[in-house]
């Protein structure tokens, strides 16, 4: 009841079906006036259906130039694990490693893998092709939505979410699962990782040590998202618009990047990009739980707003809007492929 309670009263945690709700009508208009439901398709001409759904990671991945993200092969669901180890070993990639659908959903499916071990149990139970890419080293991490009209040659940074991943510290007496316990967002997360710890939550963390429970700043996974808009600066935004000037294609969109100090993201050294989200992108920094559900709706009707205007500009240009029949095929393909994950 406690935990049910933290979830009616903080709206981050409602069914975005619900938060959405205002957002649908816009999106409604906005149909109408492109006379297409799917107008996204057009948002990100390069990247398929515009990274709306269905779009795959390591094709995005192969639209940005190497050195702005970490070594990523793509497996395909099916693959032997001699084959795997082979494809890792010829790539590169070092243990401990990141393996995530290829396909994904709001960080469902995501895993830290330590051992060959945890590679084999991940590749026997994913019923769908996923990446596998080294972890990357850099402590920090930032989600920087970026926004550039197809006739302009800058573009610009209109929300920043930095991310608290689901650290916990030890103070020598209590357990993992009790430390887990004193904090409801971490607590929520708990059958999840139950289900990932087993037993070694039962194990008394030393006093003044850290232990990062989810390496991955995912909402779903319990990191805690914070408005960190005010960051932006001309500097930041001039390095930021420079790496997306060489993604082909791109105008509309998230990127998760982790990295080690601001400055030094400002200067473009020591980041790397996790991933590049297209046209379903949220602006994140909206879930600040400081942040007011109608601070949300006004940040989400925004940028629907850039992406259909967007849209339109690329469309004029020659890019296509979605069938209704292609679109709809999509959108089932998506629904399937969500179940798996969810599942996963």
């Amino acid at each position: 009841m406690k935990l049910l309670f933290h979830k009616i009263t903080h709206w981050e945690y409602w069914p975005f079906q619900i938060v959405y709700i205002p957002i649908y009508f816009l999106w409604a208009f906005y149909s109408l006036k492109a006379k297409s439901i799917f107008f996204f398709n057009a948002s990100n001409p390069t990247i398929k259906n515009g990274g709306f759904m269905m779009e795959s990671k390591k094709a995005i991945y192969d639209l940005i130039p190497q050195r702005y993200y970490p070594k990523t092969e793509l497996i395909i669901e099916g693959t032997s694990l001699e084959e795997i180890l082979k494809i890792i070993e010829f790539s590169g990639i070092k243990y401990p490693l990141i393996a995530k659908p290829d396909i994904g959903l709001r960080g469902s499916g995501v895993k830290k893998i330590d051992t060959v071990a945890d590679l084999k149990r991940y590749a026997e139970k994913a019923n769908f092709d996923y990446v596998v890419q080294d972890l990357i080293p850099f402590e920090n991490e930032v989600g920087i939505f970026y926004v550039r009209y197809p006739h302009e040659k800058k573009g610009e940074i209109t929300g920043i979410v930095s991310k608290e991943f689901l650290i916990i510290s030890g103070d020598g007496i209590a357990t993992i699962e009790q430390l887990i316990r004193k904090n409801p967002r971490y607590e929520l997360q708990l059958k999840v990782l139950k289900q990932e710890y087993g037993k070694k939550l039962l194990k008394v963390l030393p006093k003044g040590e850290k232990l990062n429970l989810v390496p991955y700043g995912n909402h779903a996974r319990g990191a805690k998202f914070i408005d960190g808009s005010h960051w932006i600066t001309p500097k930041l935004t001039d390095t930021i618009n420079e790496m997306c000037l060489q993604i082909p294609g791109f105008y509309f969109g998230r990127l998760d990047v982790m990295y080690t100090t601001l400055d030094e993201l400002e200067q473009g050294k020591n980041f790397s990009i996790v991933e590049l989200n297209g046209a379903a992108s949220e602006p994140t920094h909206i879930y600040d739980p400081k942040h007011s559900l109608l601070f949300a709706w006004k940040e989400l009707a925004r940028h629907i707003t850039y992406m259909y205007e967007i849209s339109v500009v690329n469309h004029k240009n020659g890019s296509p809007y979605l069938a209704h029949k292609a679109g709809m095929k999509e959108y089932c393909l998506h629904l399937e492929q969500s179940n798996k994950i969810v599942n996963f």
